[in-house]
């Protein structure tokens, strides 16, 4: 039933209700009841109050209310920030605000401004959810190798209260759906402490192209290298890798076979850093591997000077 016809219904039976014995009080509020579908105890009030304006009072929305002004300016936030989620931009807005009106990319009302400000993460993703892209990332086999005996074991539990200089390896190949021929290897690395990626393109997988990858990238790195955790791939350990590793004392270890959840920080990158930019397509030669150390030389300030990262406190 309607607001409007329970109070229609209240008025007219109130007086005959009020003028009544209980038994009799108990029979009208037990039909008034089955026919509004209203609680007992509000329906008791309703027909004992003569104010109008006490009626049916319903409770305000406590959820603050945004309206189109500020979903614009969020949808302009978002796309300069490169359509990160909305924990990471709740964290970069305010930096994002400035330099935006600074550069006069947008004049905000000072309402609007305030609200854009001390909006949450929650709202930001859902005021953004109408524009975002359902399509998601399609899951990738990677072929698994049988790992050396001699290289020490690293689980997810073993990264807790990790130093700076910690790095997690990985590669991603740029086939195009076929592992057959040659193609380009993105090398990667992130800290697993603070968050920082680089990246490098290999023309081929081969285990001296590691080496100089990871000494190029060690050039690059605003830390010095105190451990490298890779998965079992055999490009990877190797004779080479590890004489390397042992060169510069770096502490070499690996995965086990088949948890990808013990090098969870890096599997995050390479999606969200190396397949959001570069994608699936097949990528081969020596003038696309240019071109691609090319894009990571200026995408490494991108990601690690002008994005926020956060990381899984807790699960």
């Amino acid at each position: 039933m309607k607001k409007i016809d329970r109070i229609q219904l209240a008025e007219m039976i109130r007086e005959r209700y009020q003028k009544s014995r209980k038994k009799e009080q108990t029979k009208i509020l037990d039909e008034f009841v089955a026919i509004t579908g209203l609680h007992r105890k509000s329906a008791v009030r309703l027909l004992s109050s003569s104010e109008m304006s006490e009626m049916l009072s319903s409770k305000p929305n406590s959820r603050q209310i945004y309206d189109d002004a500020v979903k614009e300016t969020l949808i302009v936030l978002w796309e300069a920030s490169d359509r990160i989620c909305g924990k990471r931009l709740k964290a970069i807005i305010p930096v994002l605000l400035e330099s935006l009106e600074g550069h006069q990319r947008l004049k905000l009302d000072a309402t609007v401004r305030e609200r854009v400000l001390s909006i949450s993460a929650r709202a930001i993703d859902r005021l953004l959810r109408s524009v975002r892209s359902p399509a998601g990332s399609p899951k990738r086999k990677r072929p698994v190798y049988r790992t050396r005996a001699q290289v020490a074991v690293k689980t997810f539990a073993d990264w807790a209260d990790t130093a700076p200089g910690h790095l997690e390896m990985d590669f991603v190949a740029h086939c195009g759906g076929s592992l057959s021929g040659s193609f380009i290897h993105s090398l990667v690395v992130t800290d697993v402490d603070s968050g920082w990626t680089e990246a490098a393109a290999l023309l081929m997988r081969e285990q001296s192209m590691v080496v100089e990858g990871v000494d190029g990238l060690r050039k690059r790195l605003p830390i010095p290298i105190l451990g490298i955790n890779c998965d079992n791939d055999s490009t990877f350990i190797n004779e080479s890798v590890t004489n390397y590793c042992d060169e510069k004392n770096i502490v070499f270890t690996r995965s086990r076979p088949y948890r990808k959840n013990d090098q969870a920080w890096i599997e995050q990158k390479n999606g969200a850093v190396v397949r959001r930019f570069v994608g699936y397509a097949r990528f081969s030669g020596s003038v696309a591997g240019q071109t691609l150390s090319h894009l990571y030389h200026d995408l490494r300030l991108f990601v690690n000077y002008f994005q926020p990262s956060f990381k899984l406190q807790g699960k």
